[in-house]
C-alpha cells in the first residue's frame, strides 16, 4: 500500500494547514489504489485515502463531495468490516448531512454512529462532541 499511506499522511498536513484543495488534489494520487490491497495487507488500509479525502471536502464545506467519499467506506462494509474507519466515516457522513441541512438523513447517520459507539468509554472525546452534535439536530 505505499501507494496509499504517502499520500494519506500529505494530505493529512495539508488539512491541518486548511489547504483543502491541495489534500483533495495530493490524494487523487492514492485513487488507483483504492478498495484494492496486497493480500498481506488489511483491505481497510486502502480506504484512508478515502476517508481523508471526505475530511477534506468537510474541510472545504463541500458536503456534497463529502457525502460521496463517506458513504463509498460504509458501502463497503466487506472491506472495512470491524476497522474503526467504518464508525468514523459514519460519524463523517453525518456532519456532511448535517452541513447540508438534511436533517433526517444527519440524525439517522448520527445514531447509527452511538449504535456502533455504545459500548466506546463514555469519556471519549470523539463520542462527547458527536453526542453533542447529534442533539443539536433534535
Amino acid at each position: 500500500m505505499p501507494g496509499n499511506y504517502l499520500p494519506t499522511i500529505k494530505a493529512l498536513v495539508e488539512i491541518n494547514r486548511g489547504n483543502t484543495a491541495k489534500a483533495v488534489e495530493i490524494l487523487e494520487t492514492a485513487r488507483p489504489y483504492e478498495l484494492g490491497s496486497p493480500s498481506n495487507i488489511s483491505m481497510s488500509l486502502s480506504l484512508y485515502p478515502v476517508y481523508v479525502r471526505g475530511l477534506a471536502y468537510l474541510s472545504a464545506k463541500q458536503g456534497t463531495e463529502a457525502v460521496a467519499e463517506f458513504q463509498k467506506i460504509i458501502s463497503h462494509q466487506g472491506i472495512v468490516q470491524t476497522e474503526p474507519i467504518g464508525g468514523l466515516a459514519q460519524l463523517g457522513l453525518a456532519r456532511a448531512y448535517a452541513m447540508l441541512s438534511a436533517t433526517a438523513k444527519a440524525r439517522a447517520a448520527y445514531q447509527e454512529f452511538l449504535t456502533l459507539w455504545k459500548d466506546a468509554d463514555p469519556d471519549i472525546p470523539l463520542l462527547i462532541t458527536a453526542k453533542a452534535e447529534s442533539e443539536k439536530l433534535q
